[in-house]
C-alpha cells in the first residue's frame, strides 16, 4: 500500500525531509529571542530537557500511526478503532488537522513572502535598481498578495513532484544548504563587534529566572510547537516510512536535528542583535525588553546590515535566504496534509490535488491580506494558539488509549523482534498515555489563559 502512494527512498531523505518540516521561520527567529527573554542558557537547558520529555514522545505518536496506517490523518485514526463513536471522533480530529495544518499555511505564506521580498531587494538595491527593492520591502497589500502568491507557487510545484522526485529530492537539497548558510552567517556575525556579549546572554544562565513559571511555560512551548506536532505532517510523513525502518531510532534523529538547528540558530541571532546594539541599533524597548521578535527580523537586522555597507548586502541576502529555505521545508509539509487527503479520499491526481489545496489556501491566504488587521492576528491564534495544542492531545489519546497494545507491539515488531523487551517499549506507551496529554494541556491553558 504504501508504494502504490510513494515512500521516501531512502533513511537520509526522510530524516532531512522530517526534519524540514519542524524546521521553520519559529526555529530561526523565535526560539533565540525568547531564550534572550528567559534567562539565555536556564531557557536553553529547559528547552532542551523538554524537548526530548514532550516533543519526542509526541512526535513518536505521530509517526508510528503514520507508518502503521499508511493513510493520511484524516482516515489514518479511524482505523486504530473498531468502536464506531471513536471512529467518528478519530475522522473529525484529522479532519481539524487538516483545516489547522491549511490555516496556519495560510498565515505562513504571507510572512514566508516578506522573507523572499527581502532575499530579492537586497541583489536589487545592490545593482541600482531602488525603485522595485523598496517595493519589495515595503509593507502593502499589492506586495503581500504577489509574494505570498509567489512563495505558494513555489510549494505547489515542489509537492506536484510528490513523495520522492518532490519532497524528498528537494529537502536534500535544501536541508543542507539551510545549514551549511546558518554556520557560515553565524562565524561571521561572531567576529562583529558586540556579538560576544550576544553570545554570553545566550550561554550564560540567569538564575533569577530559572525557576521562573514564565520560562518553564516558553520552553514547554517550544519544545512541542518546534518539532510541527499537532497538525498531521509529522503522521503524513510517517506513512510514506518504510516498513523496515526502526521508527524510535529515525524520529530521535529527527529531534536531534530539528533542535540542533534551533540552539545553532541562537548562535546567529542573539550576537546580531547585539552587534546591532554596538552599531547604535536599538534592539530594546522602553521597558528594557527585547524588540518583538517581528521587529528585530525586519527593522533590527535590516538596520545591521546597512551599516555594512556592500558586505551588509551579501549577509542580508544570505540571511533572508536561510529564512526563505527554512519557510520552504516546513510549507511542502503542510500542503501535503490536504493534498494527501484529496488524493486518497477522492482519488484526484495528485496535479489535481495540488492545484486544488493550494489554491483554496492560497485564497484563504489573499483573504487574510486583504482584511490583515483582522484576520492575521486572528488565524494564528485560532490555529497554534488553540488547534494545534488540541490535536496534539487527540493524537496522543489515539496513540496511548484507543490503538491496542498488541497492534502496537506488532507494529515495532516489524524491524525489531524484541522490541517488547526495549527500553521504549517499557516506558513510551505508558508515557505518552499520561504524561504528554497532562504536558500539552498545561500549554492549552496557559495559552486561554
Amino acid at each position: 500500500m504504501a508504494s502504490a502512494r510513494g515512500e521516501f527512498r531512502s533513511r537520509l531523505g526522510f530524516i532531512l525531509a522530517a526534519a524540514g518540516s519542524a524546521v521553520g521561520l519559529g526555529n530561526i527567529w523565535g526560539f533565540p529571542t525568547q531564550a534572550a527573554s528567559n534567562g539565555g542558557a536556564a531557557f536553553l537547558i529547559t528547552y532542551l530537557v523538554l524537548a526530548f520529555v514532550l516533543a519526542y514522545p509526541a512526535l513518536m505518536a505521530e509517526l508510528l500511526i503514520g507508518r502503521h496506517t499508511h493513510r493520511n490523518m484524516v482516515q489514518a485514526l479511524p482505523t486504530l478503532s473498531s468502536q464506531p463513536s471513536l471512529a467518528r471522533f478519530g475522522s473529525l480530529a484529522g479532519l481539524g488537522g487538516l483545516i489547522t495544518a491549511s490555516l496556519i499555511l495560510s498565515f505562513y505564506a504571507i510572512v514566508a513572502g516578506w522573507m523572499l521580498g527581502f532575499t530579492t531587494a537586497y541583489p536589487l538595491e545592490l545593482v541600482g535598481l531602488s525603485g522595485p527593492s523598496t517595493w519589495l520591502v515595503s509593507f502593502g497589500a499589492p506586495r503581500n498578495l504577489t509574494l505570498m502568491l509567489v512563495f505558494m507557487g513555489l510549494t505547489m510545484g515542489v509537492v506536484l513532484g510528490g513523495v520522492e522526485d518532490g519532497i524528498e529530492r528537494w529537502s536534500r537539497r535544501l536541508m543542507p544548504l539551510l545549514i551549511f548558510t546558518l554556520i557560515a552567517l553565524a562565524l561571521y556575525v561572531l567576529t562583529l563587534d558586540g556579538a560576544l556579549r550576544g553570545l554570553s546572554v545566550y550561554l550564560l544562565p540567569d538564575i533569577s529566572k530559572v525557576l521562573s513559571g514564565e520560562l518553564l511555560i516558553d520552553a514547554l512551548g517550544s519544545a512541542f510547537f518546534s518539532l510541527s506536532l499537532g497538525v498531521g505532517t509529522m503522521l503524513i510523513y510517517g506513512s510514506y516510512l518504510s516498513d523496515s525502518e526502526h521508527v524510535p531510532s529515525v524520529g530521535a534523529q529527527v529531534a536531534l536535528l530539528d533542535i540542533g538547528i534551533a540552539v545553532l540558530a541562537g548562535f546567529l541571532i542573539l550576537p546580531a542583535m547585539y552587534a546591532a546594539d554596538a552599531r547604535g541599533v536599538a534592539i530594546f524597548n522602553e521597558s528594557g525588553g527585547l524588540l518583538s521578535e517581528d521587529t528585530l527580523i525586519f527593522s533590527v537586522l535590516p538596520a545591521l546590515f546597512s551599516t555594512m555597507d556592500t558586505v551588509g548586502i551579501w549577509l542580508a541576502t544570505a540571511f533572508f535566504l536561510l529564512m526563505s529555505i527554512a519557510a520552504l521545508t516546513s510549507s511542502i509539509s503542510m500542503l501535503e496534509v490536504p493534498v494527501a487527503y484529496l488524493i486518497e479520499r477522492y482519488g484526484l491526481s495528485r496535479s489535481r490535488a495540488t492545484v486544488l489545496a493550494g489554491g483554496v489556501i492560497a485564497g484563504v491566504s489573499a483573504t487574510i491580506v486583504i482584511h490583515f488587521e483582522a484576520l492575521f492576528g486572528l488565524v494564528i491564534t485560532v490555529s497554534t494558539r488553540y488547534g494545534q495544542p488540541l490535536l496534539g492531545i487527540a493524537i496522543c489519546i489515539f496513540a496511548g488509549w484507543v490503538w491496542r497494545r498488541d497492534a502496537l507491539l506488532t507494529e515495532l515488531k516489524k524491524n525489531d523482534l524484541a522490541a517488547d523487551q526495549r527500553l521504549f517499549w517499557r516506558v513510551w506507551p505508558a508515557y505518552v498515555k499520561w504524561v504528554c496529554p497532562l504536558i500539552i494541556g498545561i500549554i492549552l491553558v496557559q495559552s486561554v489563559v
